[in-house]
Formats: structure tokens, sequence, C-alpha cells
């Protein structure tokens, strides 16, 4: 795998690139980058997770004029979480740029997307439904794109949006580059890249074996809103020497580390926003040993090289299988054994089955520690540590004054106040997190449909009435 900037990438992508935390290239990154910035369209083949919205993004975003506001990029994704994670990603990638890309999706008031496309966005990511609809309405011009993108190819033609995707790419220019990427390669996908794209070239990415050997898997079906309290009490029981606790958002990154700061933990929190400095700061002293706990999210935490990590906390369980295995892979390392607690709410396990058939483990159930078991936990420390210094440290000095003592108190009295002494009390600091919405299972990982076939699961992606428009999307319950 190469360096980032050993790919020849502008001066100010490669600033945001550092401050997101990139060093390292993926291998279809490594591969792709070169050969769309050289103008080819291209084909790739790649498991979600790999990092194809930077694949796609940095050569996309070097194309574009940034004089001219007008959309010159259009990105085309299955999923209204799919749309706004890549233009949340390459916004970031663009922040010094001066280039902007705005998420359209269905469900969303069409009049509030109008409004926005009008403040000249350069790229745009959108669902094919609702885009058909703009390009239509003639909201959405397409005759200035320059970079057009397929990214899941293989789940938009298992939801039935084969047919859209055609007439998308016929109403774009064809002078147009033309990148599609997708996990697998079906009839109806090669078609599209046969008749649609200019002598495409192939990047095809192997799978990686996903094991995890010398770490232990557990899981704790918890509600979301007893997450919290659940990792307090297994850190006050297990008291890792150092822990990364995963989040899915910087906003939660932020909440759980003030949150455990006020309880009394030495935590630290990195994510995307942060400087170089203050990540090189955080991590320095969680190195150092002086913070136990650093939360983080994926983002922030790739590439991270931190030995003597003892247990890793999925705080909320990651979106695909490959992430898991990055975020697990930060302890079990060396040889050493390394424990990590994944918190899945119960409208989660299925997306955890995915996982553990993914990466061909099992998960051990854990009850959830209770607040009685954490200061059990932390007793059993203190002892732990009385009889350490029992056995190695000569006492003579402390024995007249223990004497006196036990004058005046029975033993069990006076064992009893130094274990209360030297027990670290959990300050009771009341504490909220912001809840996120549960992960879904993501069909395109394990979904045998054939061309045409509607997505079933209609509550996570939305689904088109016969007249092609988006019905309402139904409420999560």
């Amino acid at each position: 795998m190469a360096k980032f900037n050993e790919l020849n990438i502008a001066a100010p992508i490669m600033k945001a690139l550092e401050r997101m935390g990139f060093e390292e290239a993926t291998p279809i990154q490594t591969e792709t980058i070169p050969l769309a910035k050289a103008g080819n369209d291209v084909i790739g083949q790649a498991q979600t997770g790999t990092g194809k919205t930077a694949a796609f993004g940095i050569p996309m975003i070097e194309r574009i004029d940034t004089k001219l506001r007008k959309v010159q990029g259009l990105v085309v994704a299955p999923t209204r979480e799919l749309a706004i994670q890549v233009a949340e990603e390459i916004n970031r990638i663009a922040r010094f740029v001066g280039i902007r890309a705005l998420a359209i999706y269905g469900g969303q008031h069409m009049d509030r997307q109008i409004r926005a496309l009008k403040d000249g966005p350069q790229i745009v990511v959108a669902t094919p439904g609702r885009l058909l609809d703009h390009m239509r309405r003639r909201t959405i011009r397409t005759d200035q794109v320059r970079v057009a993108v397929l990214d899941e190819a293989d789940e938009m033609l298992n939801m039935g949006f084969i047919d859209d995707i055609r007439d998308i790419l016929k109403g774009i220019p064809e002078e147009r580059q033309t990148l599609l990427f997708s996990a697998t390669m079906p009839k109806e996908i090669r078609d599209i890249a046969t008749t649609l794209m200019k002598q495409p070239k192939e990047v095809k990415i192997k799978a990686k074996e996903m094991t995890v050997e010398n770490i232990d898997q557990y899981f704790i079906e918890i509600p979301e809103k007893f997450k919290f309290d659940t990792l307090n009490n297994h850190v006050d029981i297990h008291s890792p020497e150092l822990a990364i606790v995963f989040a899915r958002t910087k906003k939660r990154v932020d909440e759980i580390t003030e949150g455990l700061q006020a309880r009394g933990y030495r935590a630290e929190g990195i994510h995307g926003d942060l400087t170089q400095g203050k990540r090189m700061s955080v991590l320095n002293k969680f190195k150092n040993g002086r913070v136990d706990v650093l939360v983080a999210t994926d983002v922030a935490a790739r590439g991270l090289d931190i030995s003597g990590v003892t247990h890793v906390y999925n705080f909320d369980i990651p979106q695909d299988p490959e992430s898991y295995v990055h975020r697990i892979g930060r302890t079990g390392r060396a040889g050493k054994t390394g424990e990590a607690i994944s918190f899945v709410t119960p409208r989660e396990m299925a997306h955890l089955h995915l996982i553990e058939k993914t990466t061909k483990s099992k998960m051990k159930r854990l009850a959830p520690p209770t607040i009685q078991d954490a200061r059990r936990g932390q007793q059993q420390l203190t002892i732990e540590r009385i009889q350490k210094t029992i056995d190695k440290r000569d006492l003579t000095t402390y024995q007249e004054a223990a004497k006196d003592l036990l004058e005046d108190h029975d033993s069990v009295t006076v064992i009893a106040a130094a274990i209360s002494l030297l027990t670290k009390e959990r300050r009771d600091t009341p504490v909220r997190i912001s809840s996120v919405a549960p992960v879904s299972v993501k069909k395109a990982l394990h979904s045998k449909g054939k061309g045409g076939h509607r997505s079933k699961n209609k509550r996570f992606y939305g689904g088109r009435n016969r007249k092609g428009n988006f019905q309402k999307r139904r409420k999560r319950d």
C-alpha cells in the first residue's frame, strides 16, 4: 500500500487528509486514484469499508472548477444513509479546496432541496429516484457534469434501481468520466460497464480473510440509554490498563469523554475535527499512561499504533465487518491476549450475527454488569493491592500503629476501613449521551436477490410506488 503523499495529490487535499488522520492509502485507493486522475473510466470491485469514498472523491475533487458554481460531480448511492455519509466525507476531504457536496435523497422536502441546490454545490450525492426527479424538473442540471460515480452498484441493482441508473447516465454528457464501484459484478452491472463506460480500467480488491486471533470477543445486549452506565460498570470491574472506546459520531465521542471525566476516569477523546497537535497530545498521554481510556471515531483511530491496549469497547457497533476487525485489532497484539466488548441494542442483533458470520468468529454473551458488580470489582482490586503489599513490602514500621488500632477496634472493622479508604469510589454525576439510530443490516452484504428485485426492508431504504415516486418513509418504532 502507498502513502497518500506518494499519489501526487493536490496540496489542499493532502492537508485535509492529514487533518483526518489518513496517512496510508487502502488498496482500492492506491490503485484507483492514479487511474482516475489520468482520466480513465474505472470499475472498482471492493467490499464495503475499504475506503471507496476517498478513492473516487479525491480525483473527482481535483477535476472540479472551483470558480464554477454548478454541478460538476455526481455520485449515485443506494440509500439516504450512504448518500449522507459520502457527502460528509467528500466535504471533509474538500474542506481546504472551496468545493461543497450536497446530499439529495427521498423522504426530504423537495422545496428544501431545491433551495439548497440554488446555493451552487459542485458535487451532488443522491439516491437514484430523487436524482431522476430533479433531473426531470431541471432543478439539477447535468450539462456541466465531468465525473459520475455509481457507488455500491450491486446494491442498487438489488433494490430495483437498474433502469434508473441507465436513465441517469444517459442524461449526463458523454464526455464525462465514469467510476463504478460494486462488491460483486452481476451481468446487469457488467452490461452498464460495457455500454455506458469508455474502455474502463478494472481494479479488483480481493476480500481479505477477516479473522481475529488472541482476542476474546464478547457482546452485551443493552438498550441505548443504559450503555454509558454499563461501560462504567465494566471498566470498574476489569480496570483495564489501556482501553479504547469506539463511538459512531464526533458528538458521541465528546459526550462520552466528558461523561467519563465527570465520573472521575482519566479519559480523552479524538476525532477528525481535532487539530493534528491536539491529536498527538492526546495520543502521547495515552501511550505514556496518563490516560486510561481513549474514546475515538473510526476515522480518528485509523492508523493508530498503540501497544498495550487491553480492552476495546464498541460503544456503537460498526456498520460493516471490516471496521469491526479494524477496531478490535487495536488489542491482542504482540502475542498478548485482549478483550473486545460490543454493546448491541436489541434491534442490532441481526447485524451482530452478520459480523460473526463474516469474521468467522463467535462472540460470547455477557450479562450487563450492575453497579453492585462494579463496587465489588473495585473492592476486589483494592484487596489485591493490599495482598501485593503484604507479599512485597517490609511492614515493620507500620506494625506499631496497627497494634494501636486493634486495641480500640476489631480486626474486621480496621480492614474494612482500609479497603474503604483505598477503593476508588465512582462519582454519581448524571450523564446524558445523545441517542443514535440503530445500525441496520446491509442487504448488499448478504442478499442473493436477482436484478429487478426491490428491497423488502423498506423501513430502512424507503420504497417507490408504481409511478416511480418515493413513498413516505415509515417512522422507526
